[in-house]
Parts: C-alpha cells; structure tokens; sequence
C-alpha cells in the first residue's frame, strides 16, 4: 500500500477528494444543500486540479486536445446545471484513474531505480603515497587506483589488479555461483566482491560502464512507446475534436427535435461527453508497455524501444550467430582414441602435464577433459614449443609430441588415425598425441552448443519461426552444428558485409525477422535485421546497435521475450475491444435515457481503471517456457 502513495502526489489528492465526496453526500441527506455543494466543489477542485493542469498545458504547449480536457469540461457542464454532486464524483473517478496510470508508471520504473542503487556513488581511491581517500565515483577517471572491502560493491567497470578475487555478478549474469576472477581481467561496477578487499585499476569512464549503458537502454525504452501507443496518441487530437463538435449537435437534436427540455437536453449532453471521452483507450497500450519492459528488465532483457517488444512476437524467422551465441564460444573434447595396448593413464598424464603449460583454447579443453583423471603432480622434461603447430617433451623414457597431423603424425602411420578423416569431414579439430613418432592417440574437439540451444530452436520451430545459422566458419563444422542444434538452414564462410546482405534478402523473404549475435563481426547484421539482439556478454560494438540485449547470455530468455511479446499484444487487443465496447454501449444507454451521469461516471472510468489494472498483469514474471506444444 506504500507504494501506491508514495511519489505520487495524484493519489493522495484523490484520496482527499473521496472524502469530502463522503462527507458532502452526509450533508446532502441532511437537506445542508448549500454546504455539500462547498464541498463537492471543494472536492471537485482537489481532485481535478492535476488532471486539469496536465490536459491545459498539454493543449497550450502541444497544440492538441487531449481527454483531460473533456472530462474537465463534462464536469463543469454537471455542476453548472446543478448536479455537484456528479460533477464532484466524475472528477474523482477520473482522477482514481489517472493516480493509477502514474503507478503503473513509477511501478514500471523500479527497474531502472534498481538498478541505479546497485552502484555506489562512493569509491575508495588509493592515492600516489599510497593513502586512501574517499571520492564520488562521477570523479574517477580511467587509471585510476581503488581499493575495493569485503562485502561492498565495485563502483566502476575496472581491471583487477590483485591475484585473484570472488565477484558476485548474479546482478548481470544472473548466475547465482560467484565469478573468480584473477589479475588482469574485468571486473564490473555494480557488482560485489565476496573476499577480502582487493585493487582495481579503472578501465572505463563512469558514461561508458555497463551499468551506464543498461540505464540508457531501460530510460530509452521507456520513452519509445509501441506502434500501437503511438497510433492512439496519433487519434486522440482528432477524436477529442470531434467529441467536442459532436456533443453540441447532439444537445440541439436532443432539445429542438425531441422535445426533451433545456435541462434533460443538457444533462443528456454531458453524459454523453462523459461516456464518449476515449480515457480507456488511450490507456489500452501505454501501461501495458511499460509493464512489459519494466518486466524483461528485471529479467536481464533490455528492450530499446516499446515497438521492439511489441514487434518480437510477430517474427516470421530468427537468424543465430554460431560462436558464442548457438555455441559455448570454446572448444570441448568430444571424441577421445587410445591406441589398443598403450597406457591410457600415462598418455593423459603426459597431454595434462604438457598441456596445462599453455594458455590456448584447445589447450585448456584438453586440460578440462582429463584432468580428474590425470596425476596431477607428474612432470614432462625438456618441454619444447613450436609455435602453431604443438608441444613436445620427454617422459616415461620417451619423447612426446601433442599437436596437429603434420607434426605430430609420422607418414608411416597405421590405419588407427582412420576416424580422424570422420572427425575433420564433422568440422571437428583433431589433435594427435604421438610418442616416439608413433600415433598413440587422439582427440576431436569441437565448439559444442550450448545446453539450452536446440530445446530453444525446436521452440522457434513450433511457433512457425523459420530458423537460421549464419557463421564465418566452414562449412563441416557449421552444418555438424546444425544439425545438432536442428536448424532449419545453415550459412557459412560468411564475412561481416555478407551477413548483412543475407540478413537483408531474409528480410525481403520472410518479413519481419530478428538476428541474435555476441561479436563485432555481427554488428552489421544486427543493425539490418527488423529487430537486432545481442548476447550480454559479447562486444560493446554489438550491444550499441542491437535493439535489444539478453544480459544474462541466456537463450531461454529469447523464448520469454517471445512469450512476453505475444502476451503484450493479448492484453493491448482486450483493452483496445474492451474500451471501445464500453464507449458504445455507454453512448447507446444514455440515446436511451437508461444511465444516470454517475452510471456514465462509474463505467466509463472504471474501464480505464480496468485496462490499466489488466496492463500491470505484465508486470509479473513467469517462467520462460520451452514448450514446443505452446502457441
């Protein structure tokens, strides 16, 4: 209930007005008539002075109508024929209504006041002489020094200077085991560090963090409304208007041609000027906006704009980046031979000492693959290595070399190195582990994907969307990709500006389409395709020309962003027939002498209040599903 009163001022008055609407109706079964009419208009002025202020300056410095503007007048026209008391009510509906609309705003807000309070405004600046001063943040540049305590956030995107470090980043990744860092590698402003205090260097200016750019994103996104928010603002001038014209000529009809009275006519007016204002309608799509973004938000999605969002579940195909976005990004063992009659321990032994020597990627999987397995402590003498080709080295009274065919494989060799050729032609890398010039075994590696990418493309799939994987790498190893992750079509050897030309003739085929890609090489394709989104954990070039940015580098939340765009447009169609529904049959009921001002009052505002209670239903989370069977 706090929340609902606080920062908004709108709320309170209308509180205040009920009151003496409450206090006024006492007075008017007590026949104190004079009295209650001080107070409904004392309720009347409460309640509707920021309605009234917002609706005349957006007329004067917007040169348009809004319905603010009708409401205001209907209530007038009510009081001045006598009806204060329906004045005074209808004034306090429309205010209720629009007090909810400011927190469904503030509500959808709170995603970026989050965000904001997860970096301190205080860091802690470790000075030439060594000493420590506390300084703003907004003061740091890059280069400088900071001291970071146990417990406390970083407050700025920086370089970790000392050996090693826990960070929780589940503020960014979302994942909820903590990051170790050691030195030389980033660390994020916003997130904490679980250890003891470590030394960060600034690497970036405070405008340029992560978190900066987050921010602009959601603010961005909250002032880009939906197409569809855009186009009732678009009517809302022109129908205030005619309103307006229409009202007057009824109020003739009703009064010359049938002979209703000067009263009756004019009441009759003002129900009608009521009934017919299009307050739901134009209420139809904004909130609902606004809840849904505010609703990816926390969920690490961050929309640019309200079309976007609106415009993700009416894709007809989506386009996958291979490398770090449909894949891990880092070659895995998948295939492991040891020739029959050799030592498999002591081969591993060997790869894992010789191996754990290098910090390549290939290096690293084969480290991962065997190391629970390996003796840890075992060393290789007289390491030796060549450059792009492999290692060598001596042990268990041999010489050993691990690398690539052409140096680890004598020409003699045996038919054993047979499934290497399978291997390769699967677009799979094949590292060979000879001792003394005799092949004892070998490994294939390959990029693997990630776990939830092919349960995400059957998803796609199931929807009717057509799915597509554009890579610059080779072909074996794409189409092996594929296939695993069961794409309906796979582009590869692709440099950057064919990406985008692809991307722009699936365009011309398919319509609306999305793209999702982590690297510099996706940045031109992103910014050709109807919706660009890139992979949080990718380039900066990437994530500034996407419109929208999965932060938690997680492809499930393509499918909740596809949910949430089809429960958006679900919600804005309802309201939209909902409002118009009402209006109608309100402006048929009064034709008919059927509904009482109040009536006009109650239905009418209280499908505003409906609609925009039915948009904040966007505000709640729910699981993303990979549910093939849903549409």
């Amino acid at each position: 209930m706090n929340t609902l009163f606080k920062d908004n001022k709108p709320m309170v008055a209308t509180v205040i007005s009920g009151l003496l609407i409450t206090i006024g109706l006492f007075f008017t079964f007590a026949d104190y008539h004079t009295i209650a009419a001080l107070i409904y208009i004392s309720s009347f002025i409460i309640g509707g002075f920021h309605q009234a202020k917002e609706g005349l300056q957006d007329t004067i410095q917007n040169k348009k109508l809004n319905v603010d503007i009708l409401m205001v007048l209907a209530a007038l026209g009510a009081s001045a024929i006598g009806y204060w008391m329906e004045g005074a009510l209808l004034i306090f509906i429309f205010s209720l209504s629009g007090s909810l609309e400011v927190y469904a705003t503030n509500k959808s807000t709170k995603a970026i006041t989050e965000l904001m309070n997860l970096t301190p405004e205080r860091a802690m600046l470790i000075q030439s002489d060594g000493s420590i001063k506390e300084v703003p943040t907004a003061s740091l540049s890059i280069g400088d020094k900071l001291m970071v305590a146990k417990g406390t956030s970083i407050p700025i995107d920086s370089v970790l200077l000392s050996a090693n470090g826990l960070i929780d980043e589940s503020a960014i990744s979302g994942e909820s085991i903590p990051s170790e860092k050691i030195a030389g590698e980033e660390v994020i402003g916003g997130t904490i560090n679980l250890e003891e205090a470590i030394t960060i260097q600034v690497s970036k200016d405070s405008s340029d963090t992560l978190f900066a750019k987050i921010l602009r994103m959601v603010d961005e996104a909250h002032s880009t409304p939906s197409k569809t928010a855009t186009m009732i603002e678009a009517i809302e001038n022109k129908y205030v208007l005619t309103v307006l014209v229409f009202v007057p000529l009824m109020i003739a009809v009703f009064y010359f041609m049938l002979n209703w009275g000067w009263n009756e006519s004019f009441y009759r007016g003002m129900v009608l000027l009521t009934v017919a204002s299009p307050c739901a309608l134009v209420a139809s799509a904004a909130p609902a906006t606004l809840s849904a973004i505010s609703n990816s938000a926390r969920k690490g999605i961050l929309f640019k704009g309200g079309s976007y969002l609106e415009n993700f579940g009416q894709i007809r195909a989506i386009i996958f980046d291979k490398t770090g976005t449909l894949t891990e990004g880092k070659p895995v063992v998948t295939e492991s031979y040891f020739k029959s009659g050799e030592d498999e321990q002591a081969i591993i032994n060997v790869c894992v000492a010789m191996e754990k020597t290098s910090t390549h990627p290939i290096a690293r999987a084969i480290v991962t693959a065997f190391s629970e397995t390996s003796h840890h402590n075992f060393v290789v003498d007289n390491m030796k290595d060549l450059t792009g080709h492999g290692l060598s080295g001596s042990a268990y009274d041999s010489v050993w070399k691990i690398g690539k065919e052409d140096y680890a494989v004598a020409e003699n060799e045996s038919d054993f190195i047979n499934n290497a050729e399978i291997l390769q032609k699967e677009g799979k890398t094949v590292i060979y582990v000879s001792k003394d010039d005799q092949v004892v075994a070998y490994f294939g590696l390959l990029d693997a994907p990630k776990d939830e990418a092919k349960k995400m493309v059957d998803y796609f799939k199931s929807q009717g969307v057509h799915t597509v994987m554009l890579t610059g790498d080779n072909a074996a190893t794409a189409v092996t990709v594929g296939n695993i992750v069961g794409v309906d079509d796979v582009k590869a050897n692709c440099l950057p500006d064919e990406k985008a030309e692809i991307i722009k003739s699936l365009e011309i085929e398919y319509g609306s389409i999305a793209m999702v890609g982590d690297g510099i090489n996706d940045a031109p394709a992103l910014a050709n395709a109807s919706i660009g989104i890139a992979m949080g954990a990718g380039t900066d070039i990437a994530m500034d020309v996407a419109d929208v940015v999965l932060m938690k580098n997680d492809l499930a939340q393509l499918a909740y962003s596809y949910q949430l765009s089809n429960r958006l447009k679900k919600i804005t169609i309802q309201n939209i027939i909902f409002a118009i529904s009402v209006i109608l049959i309100l402006i048929v009921s009064n034709l008919f002498q059927v509904i009482t001002l109040p009536l006009g009052v109650v239905g009418h505002e209280g499908s505003t209040i409906l609609v925009i209670l039915n948009g904040l239903r966007l505000l709640k989370s729910s699981s993303a599903s990979l549910d093939t069977k849903e549409k």
